[in-house]
């Protein structure tokens, strides 16, 4: 086990960045590589973070979680989703028997589904005959802050100390696996209405304008998109967020899962591990946890563009480039679990091919 540490101002101080010697080491490595001069793109600059990361020119990645932050949120009484609130606790149900599209990726990948109720509103209820039936590479975890958030665009979503749970137990979680031998995480979601929040995070931290913010969640049509840039506008109105305080802007306009992911996402950062995030939502806990320690960017992948207008601008403002742009705008953690696929051939691409040298040896020349 880890040493739990006392608070989550002792989590910031004790993130250090990653060592720049050992990504100058890997890059002369890969240099060395059977092919012209960085023929394989990306993939180079994947496997020498990961060597930063884990400071050694023989990285591995044997095993894969992704941790699925779950949340219901006030707002949605406002008709800002498409979807129905009951959807959540039913998509919970979905991921633990393995129906889910990002159940579909993570079985490719080989790695585990942890699902974490961070604050949803019914109570997962799974018999003892039924749960023995259950993959055990589908967990949940009870870890509720609170049965949804309030409704941010009356009131602020969470108090300050429920904003600061949910983010040390998105930290616990993430240590305790990372105790047990996970060495690379994705973060996904699941929460109807929370790209609500989201966009309203990124709005706030990064000044950009609500226009340029808001997209269409799970497909909302013109009439209602006009709406949700109304309530966001409306509760940044009314609780003025600081977008210096992290926990300020989280706890007025925040999710309990949001908070969770930037707690992974530090996690990832205190013990040295990679974490891949995904979307809109993900990426909204990346810029809290950024907004905490900008360290974290260190230790963080971003595994795809959302089709969601505000993410684009989420990551130019952290600089992280996306792996993968393939339309997608799911969540569950479905464009980082595929970019995972990506970041292994980097790392097979890295510690498998020959050396220029080790051809010639193999040859007899010299």
């Amino acid at each position: 086990m880890y040493n739990q540490p006392n608070s989550l101002e002792s989590v910031v101080k004790s993130i250090v960045p990653v060592d720049q010697t050992w990504i100058d080491k890997a890059k002369e490595r890969s240099a060395q590589l059977l092919m012209p001069y960085r023929a394989l793109g990306k993939l180079h600059v994947y496997a020498e973070k990961l060597c930063g990361i884990y400071k050694t020119l023989s990285p591995k990645i044997n095993r894969k979680s992704v941790i699925i932050m779950a949340g219901d949120h006030g707002v949605a009484q406002e008709g800002v989703s498409a979807y129905p609130q009951d959807v959540t606790g039913a998509m919970v149900q979905t991921f633990l028997h393995g129906g889910a599209g990002i159940n579909a990726f993570a079985r490719k990948i080989n790695a585990d589904v942890w699902v974490v109720d961070t604050g949803i509103i019914p109570d997962i209820q799974i018999n003892p005959h039924e749960l023995a039936k259950l993959d055990k590479k589908y967990q949940i975890r009870i870890e509720k802050v609170g049965k949804g958030t309030a409704n941010m665009t009356k009131v602020p979503a969470m108090t300050l100390e429920q904003a600061e749970q949910s983010v040390m137990t998105g930290f616990r979680i993430a240590s305790e696996m990372i105790a047990t031998g996970v060495e690379l995480f994705a973060t996904g979601d699941m929460g109807i209405g929370n790209t609500t929040p989201s966009a309203a995070i990124g709005a706030v931290i990064i000044q950009a304008p609500i226009d340029k913010m808001v997209g269409r969640g799970t497909g909302i049509d013109d009439e209602r998109l006009v709406h949700k840039k109304k309530m966001i506008t409306q509760s940044i109105s009314l609780h003025q967020p600081d977008r210096t305080n992290a926990l300020d802007v989280l706890s007025k306009i925040g999710g309990f899962e949001i908070g969770g992911i930037a707690g992974v996402i530090l996690a990832g950062a205190y013990h040295q591990r990679p974490v891949v995030i995904d979307g809109l939502i993900s990426t909204a806990g990346a810029l809290i946890a950024h907004t905490l320690c900008p360290h974290i960017l260190d230790y963080v992948f971003s595994g795809h563009c959302s089709e969601e207008p505000g993410h684009q601008v989420m990551l130019q403002y952290l600089n992280l480039e996306p792996i993968l742009n393939l339309g997608m705008r799911l969540g569950e953690g479905t464009g980082a679990a595929l970019a995972m696929g990506i970041i292994d051939s980097a790392v097979a691409m890295f510690t498998e091919m020959m050396t220029f040298d080790q051809m010639y040896q193999m040859v007899g020349h010299t």
